[in-house]
């Protein structure tokens, strides 16, 4: 149902079109270019002070582990109970 719609061709679409990205800058890593996770995304300047940067890339690399953390608990939790987080809050 939701082929037909074209919904999901559109997911296909965005996708797609981030994979591209998320390539060109894997190059651009391999090749020395840029350091991993560094997009030139620094609307704030928070990277104008070396310390600076440095902790909040610290800060970053140590939310992604906890939120990789949460994420894996949440599936485990589903294979064991066959309840989402949603439902097990929810279930009395």
């Amino acid at each position: 149902a939701l082929a037909v719609k074209g919904a999901m061709g559109q997911i296909l679409l965005w996708v797609s079109f981030l994979e591209v990205f998320g390539t060109l800058a894997l190059l651009d890593t391999l090749d020395g270019k840029r350091a991993p996770g560094d997009f030139k995304f620094d609307p704030l300047n928070f990277s104008k002070n070396p310390d600076t940067a440095k902790r909040y890339a610290l800060a970053e690399i140590k939310n992604g582990r906890l939120a990789m953390m949460g994420i894996g608990g949440m599936v485990h939790g589903y294979f064991i109970t066959g309840k989402g987080p949603i439902e097990l809050l929810t279930s009395k």
